[in-house]
């Protein structure tokens, strides 16, 4: 396996777990239906969502397909071709799976232990929404993801990204960092994207305005988080300087400790 390939051990894999259940009840709170997605797709739902041809390079195929770098892949394609009423307006989903970014050219101290990997665990937030409502949503969902941070009781910063720093599909984007302590750097923990019609256009996803004509839905998503750089945060910034690192209450519950031992 080599770098990139994570092991989590004992109360790192309870703690991982943890996490997984309280990005996901959260978001079922907010409104999200779970979904689970497969993790390999074919190259259809990667060219809808963007992934092709612009960041191939990073992503790992197979005889079969592509293993997703993200589960906003399957999930945005799991309307392909559909068509809905402005009632059905707006539809939210979210996931959890594993995430495989192949990473090329990525090297040096920045990208070694949670920093980087090529096989991560993340819960994605997804969004079908009329036209007009897309800005608000976007700043609806980037509070989703906020709101877990803030619970957490993780230091974060939000920053709009210029448009020469975004990816070619996206119209609008906040990215989410938070700080590590033991790094004394920010990492990105969140990406909260709109798209507008972009990707529906190419996954052919529609609906049918009250005058009957059928227009382009507007697709959003967000991580709503990615473990590993949570993780980190968690480990550096709660530690007590004594071996122990205390957890953050709002995941008690899931947890048989309140702190990991060093």
């Amino acid at each position: 396996m080599g770098a990139g390939f994570p092991f989590y051990v004992g109360e790192l894999a309870y703690l991982v777990r943890a996490l997984i259940a309280f990005f996901l009840d959260s978001a079922r709170k907010n409104g999200y239906l779970e979904i689970l997605p497969p993790l390999l797709v074919n190259a259809d739902s990667a060219l809808a969502t963007g992934q092709l041809p612009d960041k191939e390079n990073m992503m790992y195929r197979t005889d079969e397909g592509y293993l997703i770098p993200t589960a906003e892949v399957p999930i945005t394609n799991f309307y392909r071709n559909e068509i809905f009423t402005e009632a059905d307006l707006p539809i939210k989903r979210c996931a959890y799976s594993a995430c495989f970014r192949r990473e090329a050219g990525s090297w040096g101290k920045d990208v070694r232990g949670l920093n980087r990997l090529h096989q991560f665990d993340k819960v994605e937030l997804v969004q079908w929404v009329l036209p007009q409502e897309s800005t608000q949503a976007l700043l609806t969902l980037r509070s989703h993801a906020e709101d877990l941070l803030k619970q957490l009781e993780i230091p974060y910063r939000v920053l709009a990204i210029c448009t020469g720093d975004m990816g070619f599909p996206h119209a609008e984007q906040y990215d989410l960092e938070v700080w590590a302590a033991g790094q004394q750097r920010w990492l990105e923990v969140s990406s909260c994207s709109c798209f507008t019609d972009f990707q529906a256009r190419r996954a052919n996803i529609r609906y049918k305005t009250s005058s009957g004509n059928l227009e382009f839905v507007h697709t959003l998503n967000g991580s709503g988080l990615a473990i590993p750089r949570v993780l980190a945060a968690i480990l550096e910034n709660n530690h007590r300087g004594n071996g122990e690192i205390s957890i953050p209450s709002v995941l008690h519950k899931w947890l048989p400790m309140t702190k990991i031992h060093f």
